[in-house]
């Protein structure tokens, strides 16, 4: 089952349509890393959305953004790029201090355990 979609001109319209292509620039910018080949890619994207800028019917808009939705379903990348400090970045947690809890004995246990 679909989420409903918010009601054209609205300000949860304009924040879903502003969502939807930060979510297609992002995805496509996984794809291609080089920022000056995915400048054109990204004009072409913008080009897109105002094309269907005046669409004002909500069926036409529902069809528009159903399609849209299922083209980043389709087109979604599947190892999204992660800042090397987020959270399940490649730098993560690299460098913890280590726990401040007692020193362990090791020479001692081991001693008292041999066998």
């Amino acid at each position: 089952m679909s989420t409903p979609l918010p009601q054209p001109f609205t300000a949860a319209h304009r924040s879903y349509v502003k969502s939807l292509y930060r979510r297609i620039l992002n995805n496509e910018l996984n794809w291609i890393v080089r920022r000056d080949l995915w400048r054109a890619k990204a004009l072409a994207i913008r080009a897109e959305f105002d094309r269907n800028r005046d669409v004002q019917d909500p069926r036409a808009l529902a069809e528009i953004f159903g399609k849209a939705e299922a083209d980043l379903a389709k087109r979604i990348h599947p190892d999204p790029y992660r800042p090397p400090t987020a959270p399940d970045g490649n730098k993560w947690e690299r460098n913890l201090p280590p726990p401040l809890g007692p020193v362990f004995d090791h020479q001692a246990y081991n001693a008292a355990h041999d066998h």
